[in-house]
Protein backbone atom coordinates (compact mmCIF):
# COMPACT_ATOMS: atom_id res chain seq x y z
CA UNK A 1 0.00 0.00 0.00
CA UNK A 2 1.10 3.42 -0.60
CA UNK A 3 1.84 6.14 1.94
CA UNK A 4 0.13 9.09 -0.03
CA UNK A 5 -3.61 10.27 -0.04
CA UNK A 6 -6.56 7.77 -0.68
CA UNK A 7 -8.12 8.82 -3.50
CA UNK A 8 -11.78 6.75 -2.06
CA UNK A 9 -12.37 9.16 0.87
CA UNK A 10 -12.95 12.83 0.10
CA UNK A 11 -10.65 15.14 1.90
CA UNK A 12 -11.08 16.67 4.87
CA UNK A 13 -11.10 20.73 5.66
CA UNK A 14 -12.46 23.49 3.90
CA UNK A 15 -11.91 24.14 0.28
CA UNK A 16 -10.15 27.00 -0.90
CA UNK A 17 -13.08 29.30 -2.74
CA UNK A 18 -15.60 28.29 0.36
CA UNK A 19 -14.94 32.31 1.72
CA UNK A 20 -14.35 34.10 -1.93
CA UNK A 21 -18.28 34.84 -2.64
CA UNK A 22 -20.87 34.43 0.33
CA UNK A 23 -24.08 36.13 0.15
CA UNK A 24 -27.03 35.13 1.68
CA UNK A 25 -29.50 33.44 -0.46
CA UNK A 26 -32.54 34.96 0.61
CA UNK A 27 -30.80 38.04 -0.33
CA UNK A 28 -30.27 36.90 -3.94
CA UNK A 29 -33.69 35.12 -3.93
CA UNK A 30 -35.14 38.46 -3.19
CA UNK A 31 -33.14 40.67 -6.02
CA UNK A 32 -34.17 37.85 -8.65
CA UNK A 33 -37.72 38.07 -7.96
CA UNK A 34 -37.79 42.03 -7.95
CA UNK A 35 -35.45 41.94 -10.97
CA UNK A 36 -38.27 39.25 -12.49
CA UNK A 37 -41.35 40.98 -11.39
CA UNK A 38 -40.05 43.85 -13.20
CA UNK A 39 -39.55 41.73 -16.59
CA UNK A 40 -42.68 41.18 -16.50
CA UNK A 41 -44.41 44.25 -16.38
CA UNK A 42 -45.36 46.53 -19.44
CA UNK A 43 -43.57 49.44 -18.06
CA UNK A 44 -40.00 47.07 -19.04
CA UNK A 45 -41.55 46.31 -22.67
CA UNK A 46 -42.31 49.76 -22.85
CA UNK A 47 -39.03 51.26 -22.24
CA UNK A 48 -37.32 48.56 -23.42
CA UNK A 49 -39.19 49.23 -27.38
CA UNK A 50 -38.59 52.65 -26.69
CA UNK A 51 -34.71 52.21 -26.16
CA UNK A 52 -34.44 49.78 -29.38
CA UNK A 53 -36.34 52.22 -31.39
CA UNK A 54 -33.97 55.45 -30.51
CA UNK A 55 -30.79 52.75 -30.95
CA UNK A 56 -32.04 51.91 -34.84
CA UNK A 57 -33.26 55.54 -35.59
CA UNK A 58 -29.87 56.81 -34.50
CA UNK A 59 -27.54 54.61 -36.13
CA UNK A 60 -29.43 54.81 -38.99
CA UNK A 61 -30.28 58.33 -39.43
CA UNK A 62 -27.62 60.27 -37.71
CA UNK A 63 -24.76 59.92 -39.92
CA UNK A 64 -22.61 61.18 -37.16
CA UNK A 65 -23.63 59.14 -34.44
CA UNK A 66 -23.24 55.83 -35.99
CA UNK A 67 -21.33 53.69 -33.16
CA UNK A 68 -23.50 50.73 -34.17
CA UNK A 69 -23.99 50.51 -37.99
CA UNK A 70 -26.60 48.78 -39.50
CA UNK A 71 -26.49 45.38 -38.46
CA UNK A 72 -26.77 46.34 -34.81
CA UNK A 73 -23.58 43.93 -33.27
CA UNK A 74 -23.40 45.80 -30.38
CA UNK A 75 -27.56 46.09 -29.77
CA UNK A 76 -27.75 42.29 -30.30
CA UNK A 77 -24.85 42.06 -28.02
CA UNK A 78 -26.87 43.86 -25.30
CA UNK A 79 -29.96 41.57 -25.97
CA UNK A 80 -27.82 38.39 -25.42
CA UNK A 81 -26.53 39.86 -21.96
CA UNK A 82 -29.78 40.73 -20.94
CA UNK A 83 -31.06 37.20 -21.78
CA UNK A 84 -27.73 35.17 -20.38
CA UNK A 85 -28.88 37.44 -16.86
CA UNK A 86 -32.61 37.51 -17.48
CA UNK A 87 -33.51 33.33 -17.69
CA UNK A 88 -31.39 32.63 -14.40
CA UNK A 89 -32.79 35.04 -12.23
CA UNK A 90 -36.48 34.33 -13.42
CA UNK A 91 -35.54 30.49 -13.21
CA UNK A 92 -34.23 31.59 -9.37
CA UNK A 93 -37.16 33.72 -9.25
CA UNK A 94 -39.72 30.44 -10.12
CA UNK A 95 -37.84 27.55 -7.84
CA UNK A 96 -38.54 30.19 -4.75
CA UNK A 97 -41.74 30.55 -5.72
CA UNK A 98 -42.37 26.84 -5.97
CA UNK A 99 -40.44 26.45 -2.51
CA UNK A 100 -43.03 28.40 -0.85
CA UNK A 101 -45.81 26.69 -2.69
CA UNK A 102 -44.49 23.33 -1.37
CA UNK A 103 -44.38 24.97 2.06
CA UNK A 104 -48.24 26.02 1.66
CA UNK A 105 -49.36 23.09 0.14
CA UNK A 106 -47.67 21.38 3.06
CA UNK A 107 -49.61 23.94 5.78
CA UNK A 108 -52.95 22.97 3.92
CA UNK A 109 -52.57 19.33 4.14
CA UNK A 110 -51.80 19.21 7.96
CA UNK A 111 -54.62 22.07 8.26
CA UNK A 112 -57.01 19.90 6.31
CA UNK A 113 -55.95 16.72 8.34
CA UNK A 114 -56.76 18.59 11.33
CA UNK A 115 -60.04 19.55 9.99
CA UNK A 116 -61.07 16.12 9.11
CA UNK A 117 -59.90 14.83 12.32
CA UNK A 118 -61.93 17.54 14.18
CA UNK A 119 -65.18 16.68 12.18
CA UNK A 120 -64.75 12.79 12.64
CA UNK A 121 -64.69 13.79 16.59
CA UNK A 122 -67.53 16.35 16.01
CA UNK A 123 -69.67 13.40 14.19
CA UNK A 124 -69.03 10.60 17.26
CA UNK A 125 -69.61 13.06 19.66
CA UNK A 126 -73.47 13.80 18.07
CA UNK A 127 -74.09 10.21 17.54
CA UNK A 128 -73.04 9.97 21.03
CA UNK A 129 -75.36 12.61 22.07
CA UNK A 130 -78.25 10.95 19.85
CA UNK A 131 -78.03 7.45 21.44
CA UNK A 132 -77.73 9.10 25.00
CA UNK A 133 -80.84 11.58 24.26
CA UNK A 134 -82.81 8.27 22.37
CA UNK A 135 -82.12 6.64 25.77
CA UNK A 136 -83.53 9.99 27.81
CA UNK A 137 -87.38 11.01 28.35
CA UNK A 138 -88.10 13.55 25.91
CA UNK A 139 -90.75 16.65 26.54
CA UNK A 140 -93.27 15.39 24.02
CA UNK A 141 -92.67 11.63 26.11
CA UNK A 142 -92.97 13.31 29.62
CA UNK A 143 -96.06 15.61 28.43
CA UNK A 144 -97.72 12.39 27.53
CA UNK A 145 -97.42 10.60 30.56
CA UNK A 146 -98.67 13.92 32.89
CA UNK A 147 -101.42 13.73 30.73
CA UNK A 148 -101.92 9.80 30.98
CA UNK A 149 -101.50 10.53 34.66
CA UNK A 150 -103.85 13.40 34.70
CA UNK A 151 -106.27 11.21 33.38
CA UNK A 152 -105.88 8.38 35.33
CA UNK A 153 -105.62 10.36 38.68
CA UNK A 154 -109.16 12.30 37.37
CA UNK A 155 -110.67 8.55 36.67
CA UNK A 156 -109.45 7.08 40.37
CA UNK A 157 -110.73 10.52 41.53
CA UNK A 158 -114.41 9.53 39.91
CA UNK A 159 -113.92 6.03 41.15
CA UNK A 160 -113.55 6.96 44.54
CA UNK A 161 -116.39 9.57 44.44
CA UNK A 162 -118.60 6.87 43.23
CA UNK A 163 -117.79 4.38 46.06
CA UNK A 164 -118.37 7.39 48.96
CA UNK A 165 -121.79 8.10 47.54
CA UNK A 166 -122.32 3.78 47.25
CA UNK A 167 -121.23 4.02 50.94
CA UNK A 168 -123.60 6.70 51.87
CA UNK A 169 -126.56 5.54 50.32
CA UNK A 170 -125.81 1.64 50.69
CA UNK A 171 -123.67 1.49 53.95
CA UNK A 172 -123.25 -2.75 54.19
CA UNK A 173 -121.82 -2.50 50.99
Amino acid sequence: MADGPRLDVPRGGTRRFTGFLRLNPDTVGAFAEGIARFLGTGRFLAVQTIVVAVWIILNVVAVNLRWDPYPFILLNLAFSTQAAYAAPLILLAQNRQADRDRVQAEEDRARAASTRADTEYLARELASLRVSVGELATRDFIRSELNRLTVDDAGDEGERREKKAKKKRDPVA
